[in-house]
């Protein structure tokens, strides 16, 4: 096992096999046809049978991509104290970090995180009777020196393309097209630069453990490497998402299956290491509103389909959730499952 820490090695039912099934059949929607309501129909499409999709002709300037892509590039190469000045801590969670839990167990990955409402509202505790708020604020490296101009730039794009999307989500489902907007004003989005670094036992870590994204929808770019994964609702088995050059793999988030009464359900997926190339990717986290409450839209349910959720403050899951990044607990961190409504 050489040199790799205990706190990396996956459970032996979670680790990854060495070889994999290459994805087939994923949806690739083109975002620049004029019959919206074929894209419309993709999208629903999408959603109930895969729980992501991927879009190309999205609008993103590449150029924006790559400039960010480059940045990202140069911040993770520096020195380990270089990019300690902009360490995140347990108040704060935005900045550099390389200590992540999923599922308590140590993700193999650097990450710099950043906030897109700068400051961002949201609560001081997951205490449901603390009123209290606090306003969290960026930290910047000083270089690179385009760092904090590339992750904006590229983050406005990415807030444009979620509207977009949510948009096309809200009419697939038979709503009106602005039904979700009001839960994204004043959003807690993020932006996430990830780096992956070779790592000698691919088959007993894994870059991100298996999970489910928690908020509205993730918009996620791959580099050339890949090693995303998905876990396929069919039968459960695992399947690698082949990188498409200048697409966008867009995920389905948990909130979005609980507005939609599990008409759409999350995806579960996970990122694998390499053993001999380092990877990057950048996942654009579009949350809702911290005051936002989370429930199956009436719209949606009826006597005969009742409510499978019971509702949830956006703010309050979020703060709980976020104890279990820097430590293992003793208990699985809070999960959307736990507010499902007992059949």
């Amino acid at each position: 096992m050489g040199e790799v820490d205990q706190s990396f090695i996956q459970a032996v039912e979670h680790r990854p096999k060495l070889t994999f099934t290459e994805a087939q059949g994923i949806p690739l929607i083109d975002l620049s046809i004029s019959d919206t309501q074929l894209v419309v129909s993709q999208i629903g499409h999408a959603c109930e049978n895969w729980g992501f999709f991927q879009v190309i002709n999205h609008g993103v300037p590449v150029k924006l991509r790559e400039k960010l892509e480059s940045a990202s590039r140069s911040f993770f190469a520096q020195p380990k104290e270089e990019k300690l000045k902009v360490k995140r801590d347990e108040l704060n969670p935005f900045g550099y970090y390389d200590t992540e839990h999923t599922k308590n167990v140590r993700d193999w990955k650097e990450v710099f995180d950043c906030t897109v409402e700068n400051p961002t509202i949201l609560p001081a505790s997951p205490d449901p009777d603390d009123k209290e708020l606090i306003t969290l604020v960026n930290y910047w490296p000083e270089n690179p020196k385009n760092f904090r101009e590339a992750c904006e730039e590229y983050a406005q794009e990415m807030t444009r393309l979620s509207f977009k999307l949510i948009e096309l989500l809200a009419l697939s489902l038979s709503l009106e097209a602005n039904r979700f907007n009001e839960f994204f004003k004043e959003s807690t989005s993020r932006l996430r630069l990830n780096y992956y670094p070779p790592c000698p036992v691919p088959d007993l870590v894994l870059g991100v453990g298996q999970h489910k994204d928690a908020g509205g929808l993730t918009i996620l770019y791959q580099d050339s490497v890949g090693g995303l994964e998905v876990r396929q609702k069919s039968d459960g088995e695992w399947i690698r998402v082949k990188p498409t050059p200048n697409a966008y793999i867009i995920n389905v988030g948990d909130a979005i299956q609980v507005w939609s009464n599990d008409k759409y359900e999350s995806a579960e997926h996970r990122a694998m290491v390499n053993p001999a190339k380092e990877r990057y990717s950048i996942p654009f986290f579009f949350d809702p509103a911290h005051s936002t409450t989370v429930k199956p839209l009436h719209e949606l349910t009826s006597d005969e389909n009742p409510p499978k959720f019971k509702a949830y403050n956006w703010g309050k899951f979020t703060m709980n959730r976020k104890q279990s990044n820097f430590k293992k607990l003793d208990v699985e961190n809070i999960q959307t499952y736990h507010f499902r409504v007992s059949e």
